[in-house]
C-alpha cells in the first residue's frame, strides 16, 4: 500500500495523521478480516501475521509470538 506522505499509512493514522493506538487498528484490521467470512479466532490469527510484517506495529508488545 503506497504511503503518499509521512511515515504511515492512511490507514493507520487519526484524522491528524498520528499513528493510531494499537487497539484501534487491530480490532478495525480484524473487522475487515471477518468481511470475508472468517471467524474470530481466524481473523484474530490473521491480522496478527499481517500486523507483524508492518513497520510501525511489527515490534509492538502484542504481538510476540504465543507458545
Amino acid at each position: 500500500m503506497p504511503i503518499e506522505a509521512g511515515p504511515y499509512c492512511e490507514h493507520c493514522v487519526d484524522a491528524s495523521g498520528r499513528l493510531q493506538d494499537f487497539d484501534t487498528r487491530f480490532e478495525r484490521m480484524v473487522g475487515w478480516a471477518q468481511r470475508t467470512g472468517a471467524d474470530r479466532a481466524t481473523a484474530e490469527a490473521q491480522t496478527r501475521a499481517h500486523m507483524r510484517g508492518m513497520p510501525a506495529w511489527r515490534d509492538h508488545p502484542q504481538l510476540a509470538e504465543r507458545p
